[in-house]
This record gives structure tokens, sequence and C-alpha cells, in this order.
């Protein structure tokens, strides 16, 4: 087993507050404020994707600068006022950056129009994870992983980024104080700072607790917003939502499809997965739905796209 040694160093700035709280808890503080950190890891094995996880204060982060200071991120800094997109490299194309936003399940392409500070936590996170990812050629160090995001949207995201990352060959190592996403990121080793052990082998994702009922047009007002064309709905149009644990994110309807020779046709006419929940692949488990749940009662099922993973998985 390889040991990592490092000795952190910080120095000391005396104040009048610090020296308030020294004189308070009879302190002596050095000049130098130091702490050792020793850690039994080695990673001499073929992998793709890891994690560094522990507490906050642990040493998680100092050993992954250790480990992977060359290719060790943050956090960008996001300047412009005009779409994000515009701040990825130059070197970088388009088409690279769409694709690969939807890969990680940001894909509304009339949200790729804003700024960073205009999109959600959620898809700020998933910004950051492609811009790091392609503007690092071979390995990616992503430390406060899924740190700043509502717990569920951690997960489904770390899904995300496991399966991007899975189709490429470059690695990817996340730095995190949460070990709810283990079993979601799917890493090829975990190392615990906690308890200093490296564990290898691939964890297998829970399986989801996705439910699709029957609904009204009603329901199509939590999910207008988020259609990437249209926010309205036929009053006629049949509807079911898809419920994942137990919040409804996804909704599909369709309509009679009027044609001159043929009478028992249906079209697709709205799919909507909510931000949060895109990349898991709701939006089209939901899509099959609908055209098995009317060719199974003798229709024939019609449906166009023009929504980028769709086509993509299509």
């Amino acid at each position: 087993m390889q040991s990592v040694k490092f000795l952190k160093e910080i120095e000391y700035k005396p104040t009048f507050r610090t020296e308030q709280i020294c004189g308070i808890y009879d302190l002596s503080p050095k000049k130098k404020l130091t702490r050792d950190f020793i850690f039994d890891i080695d990673l001499n094995f073929d992998w793709q994707i890891g994690i560094i996880v522990g507490t906050s204060g642990s040493g998680k982060s100092s050993l992954a600068k250790e480990l992977f200071k060359d290719n060790y991120v943050q956090q960008y800094e996001w300047k412009s006022d005009t779409a994000f997109v515009n701040e990825f490299s130059k070197d970088i194309s388009i088409k690279e950056i769409t694709k690969c936003l939807a890969n990680v399940g940001f894909s509304s392409p009339p949200l790729w129009l804003l700024p960073y500070s205009e999109l959600s936590t959620g898809q700020q996170f998933r910004v950051d994870i492609v811009r790091s990812l392609l503007e690092n050629k071979e390995l990616v160090c992503f430390d406060e992983f899924t740190s700043v995001v509502d717990r569920e949207v951690a997960k489904i995201g770390s899904h995300c980024v496991q399966k991007f990352v899975r189709k490429t060959k470059k690695q990817f190592v996340a730095v995190s104080c949460h070990y709810d996403i283990l079993e979601w990121l799917q890493p090829d080793w975990v190392f615990d700072v906690n308890t200093n052990t490296l564990t290898r082998g691939l964890l297998r994702r829970p399986k989801l607790d996705f439910k699709i009922y029957k609904t009204t047009t009603d329901s199509w007002e939590l999910f207008r917003n988020y259609h990437y064309l249209n926010t309205s709905i036929h009053k006629a149009a049949q509807c079911f939502i898809g419920y994942l644990w137990n919040k409804p994110v996804c909704f599909t309807s369709a309509l009679h499809f009027p044609h001159p020779k043929i009478s028992n046709a249906k079209r697709g006419h709205r799919t909507v997965t909510l931000p949060d929940y895109q990349g898991i692949g709701l939006g089209n488990k939901i899509s099959d739905f609908l055209a098995s749940y009317f060719t199974k009662k003798g229709f024939i099922f019609y449906s166009t796209t023009s929504q980028p993973s769709m086509i993509y998985y299509r």
C-alpha cells in the first residue's frame, strides 16, 4: 500500500479579535498552524471513476490536491452576462458543448441561451461538470461534488456524470462530504479519509421508484414552462404524469391524429421532464409508455420530436 504524506501549513496572522479568542481560551498559537496528514492509498490499477469522501475538515481536499494537483477543479468563475456557452474554451465546438450538456441531463436548448447566473443551482452544477470534462484532457478531479444541490438532484446528477464519463476515455475523481451519492456515481474506487480505507468495485445503482398515472390537462401547469418549444396544451389531450419518489417529475400527452386514410391513429403531443430530473431516461420512459399504451389498444402511434436527447435515444 502506498502512503501519501504531507504537511498543511497556514500562516497565523494575529488580529484584535483573534487575540481576544486566545486570551479567553488560553491559546498560544504559533506563527504557522500545521496539520500532518498520512493516507494509505494506492491507485495503481485500471480505473475510470473514483471518489474521495469524508466529513468536513477531514483532509479530503488536501489529499485531492496532493494526488491530482494538475487536474484539480473546485469552482469556475463565470464572468459574462451573455449565454454561459460563450465562456467555454474557443477550441470546443458548440456541437460538442451541447451534446455533452444533453449527456449530463441538461437538455433544454432555450436555457442554453442564458447566463450562468440565471441557471438553477442544479443546472449550474451540470454546466460546471461539463466544462471541467471538456477543458481537461485526460483527468478531472472535481471538489465539492454535489455539495450545493438538493440531495435527490445530487443522486440524479451523479448518475448522469458517470454515464457521460463512461462514454469517454477520461478519468474522473469526485471529492465530496456526502455518502448518499456513492451508489449513483458507481465509482471504481472509494477512498474514505475518515477511516483511511480504499474500497474497490462498482456499486449498483438503486432501482427507481417510478410510477405513471392518468391525469388531466390541469397537470400541465406544473410542466408548461419547461417545455423546450411550446407552453400550450390542446384541451382534448389525453395526459399522463410520472412520479419519482412520490414527486411529480414528468408529463406526457397524446392527441387523436386525423388522417384521410387512417382512422385509428394517435400522435404524441407534449412530453416534459422537470430540469432537475433530466438525464436518467424518464422522458424516454414515459414516452415509450405512451406509445405502448395506445398500440395495445389497437391504435397506430406517431411521435415527432426536435428534443436532442430524445432524437439520440430514438
